[in-house]
């Protein structure tokens, strides 16, 4: 009995040890002593941040791409450099890419309508085209896109080209200018530019003064000179005022330019100072008055007059005379005196009331009244 107890007690153990998974499963390794422990280290590590590029915001900006092809021979396009020379006479052909394309060259082809220039847009690209080239072509060439929403445009600055071009000519060192004699305004709150501008890149250019006769350092302080510009005053005072010339040299020969007249104007930049004064505020029928608006302001800054008066819904006949003069006011300061006079004859009832003079400049405009009375 016992015995069969014992085989017994001995078969259910034996189950168990199957059950409880105790013996290595089949087809797998069993592992050795020490396998799969973890080893203990003091390595430090240091966390992991994104890497990112340092970039200036301008970065992100798009960058601008040139536009602008030049025709060279055989019908080869390729992109001119900042600057170029090239001889006179000589044709000029610039192309854009794009269907919008805008045009800016040397103001001296627009002012006398030059036949020699031609502006022409295709489906594909802006067309510049210079014939007979001179001297006095010399300057900035340059295009630009548009980005047009219905009839309101404005500049790409994405799409750009532009290029100096130095038009060479025999015995001209210097752009020809139309008069013999100009005069540049010093203006204490802007830079001044003495226009000596040369058509040969390599040329040596100085600037010298008619009285006392000495050459004027371009010292990189008070002036510095621009190839594409001429003589720059950085800071004018009334020590600059005088009668000054230029000198440029190269290739062995020299030439003197036509000569400037420096004046120094006073009046700061702004709107336009403005005054207004009647002959009387006071008429009786039948006499003739006169309503003067007077303007002071820099030497090249041009005014503009209007006027509101009380028989001009009636259309009442009145005289406008616009007129201006350059006044010297000690120390050798330069002022523009602009005035606009208002006449009326024969004085009568519907002419008394407010006369009003705007006046107006590139700086904005200012208004001035003054009443006249019936008496």
């Amino acid at each position: 009995m016992k015995v069969w107890l014992l085989l017994g007690l001995l078969l259910v153990h034996e189950a168990l040890e199957d059950v409880t998974g105790q013996h290595p499963p089949k087809n797998k390794r069993p592992k050795e002593p020490g396998e799969n422990r973890i080893k203990p280290t003091n390595k430090k590590v240091k966390p992991k941040t994104p890497r990112t590029k340092d970039r200036d915001s301008a970065d992100s900006l798009p960058k601008a791409q040139s536009i602008m092809t030049q025709m060279m021979d055989k019908g080869r396009f390729q992109k001119p450099a900042a600057t170029l020379s090239l001889t006179a006479g000589q044709t000029l052909e610039l192309r854009c890419k794009g269907n919008k394309i805008v045009w800016s060259y040397p103001a001296y082809l627009d002012t006398f309508k030059d036949s020699r220039l031609s502006v022409k847009q295709n489906e594909r690209y802006g067309q510049l085209t210079l014939v007979n080239s001179t001297a006095a072509d010399t300057g900035e060439f340059s295009c630009w896109g548009q980005l047009c929403n219905g009839y309101i445009c404005r500049k790409d600055e994405t799409r750009m080209g532009s290029t100096y071009i130095f038009f060479t000519e025999k015995g001209e060192l210097f752009v020809p200018s139309p008069s013999y004699f100009d005069v540049v305004y010093l203006n204490p709150d802007r830079q001044a530019v003495v226009p000596c501008r040369v058509t040969v890149l390599s040329a040596k250019v100085t600037l010298h003064r008619e009285f006392p006769a000495k050459e004027i350092p371009a010292n990189g302080t008070d002036i510095v000179y621009d190839m594409k510009r001429g003589f720059v005053y950085l800071q004018p005072h009334s020590d600059h005022q005088g009668v000054v010339y230029c000198k440029a040299e190269a290739g062995g020969k020299s030439q003197i330019s036509v000569k400037y007249q420096l004046l120094y104007a006073e009046v700061p930049s702004g709107p336009p100072s403005t005054t207004i004064l009647a002959s009387s505020n006071k008429v009786k029928s039948g006499d003739d008055i006169s309503v003067l608006c007077t303007v002071l302001g820099e030497p090249d800054i041009e005014v503009e007059f209007r006027w509101l008066y009380p028989g001009q819904k009636d259309e009442r006949p009145v005289t406008i005379q616009d007129t201006w003069r350059l006044i010297h006011r000690g120390l050798g300061h330069t002022t523009r005196i602009s005035q606009s006079v208002m006449t009326v004859e024969d004085f009568e009832t519907i002419d008394a009331g407010y006369y009003i003079c705007t006046a107006q400049n590139l700086r904005g405009q200012t208004t001035v009244a003054t009443t006249v009375e019936f008496s």
